[in-house]
């Protein structure tokens, strides 16, 4: 079983070598890893090419300008020819050496068509110190009318599912991944499966993690998602989840104080 491994790039320099790392220390090595550049004018392309022999054959990338991080998300999607396909962000890494194994074990279940599981947030420069646990195991397909969704870093499914169910929506510019699932899994009803594992290692400060005008921006880009989909939702109902997710932080946050 392959697995495609998407990136997109764009002057990534200062944090793709993690991510090149964290694929390469993996275990298991049936994998394509593509890089999908937005004509870069930092470093990013020497270190992609710095990397490219230590992969084997394994590393594919292009380098044009793109319409953004979605349109570069669909080029590599295009470009997978794996039977499984994830999304690795260019600032993120994995978080352990048997992500790739433990996805590979899960899908070769022919009655599921995705898996997905937890990821966790840090601040440069102690990439060692969790400031937030985002935990999909109780992620229910209903709770999606209210914004919530399964860690998408986390979602690998198969390619089919992207062939027969379409790609990102490029007319969203935070929420594309939200509009995705919400078409993938309350909509067409793939089958998934939860995994009780940290898949990946994120830094904050991305698009989806910038503050008000993100939250602002994601909550209307969801209600569009919902209102596209046939799935009845509105602010109220969006904003449950905004305020399940800082009530979360700041728990989370006193709980590591104290303890």
């Amino acid at each position: 079983m392959i697995i495609s491994i998407i990136t997109a790039t764009y002057n990534s320099g200062k944090t793709l070598r993690d991510t090149l790392d964290s694929v390469l220390r993996q275990t298991y090595s049936d994998y394509e890893h593509i890089i999908i550049d937005g004509a870069s004018s930092d470093d990013t392309l020497t270190i992609v090419r710095e990397y490219k022999a230590r992969y084997k054959g394994r590393l594919h990338y292009i380098s044009e300008p793109d319409k953004g991080l979605y349109d570069a998300m669909n080029k590599g999607l295009a470009l997978a020819a794996g039977d499984v396909v994830g999304i690795l962000n260019s600032d993120d890494f994995y978080t352990s050496d048997d992500i790739l194994e433990r996805v590979a074990a899960a899908m070769n279940d022919t009655t599921i068509d995705a898996v997905y599981g937890d990821i966790h947030f840090v601040h440069d420069p102690d990439l060692t110190k969790c400031i937030r646990y985002y935990s999909s195991k109780s992620f229910r397909r209903w709770q999606m009318r209210f914004g919530f969704m399964p860690a998408h870093p986390s979602f690998y499914c198969r390619r089919s599912v992207y062939l027969q169910c379409g790609f990102f929506d490029t007319s969203y510019r935070i929420a594309a991944d939200f509009e995705s699932l919400l078409r993938f899994l309350f909509v067409h009803r793939i089958r998934t499966r939860y995994l009780p594992v940290d898949f990946v290692t994120m830094r904050t400060g991305g698009a989806s993690t910038s503050g008000f005008r993100s939250y602002r921006c994601s909550i209307k880009e969801k209600i569009k998602a919902c209102k596209k989909n046939g799935v009845y939702s509105d602010i109220f109902c969006q904003g449950i989840c905004y305020a399940c997710k800082f009530t979360g932080l700041l728990a989370y946050r006193i709980k590591t104080f104290l303890y």
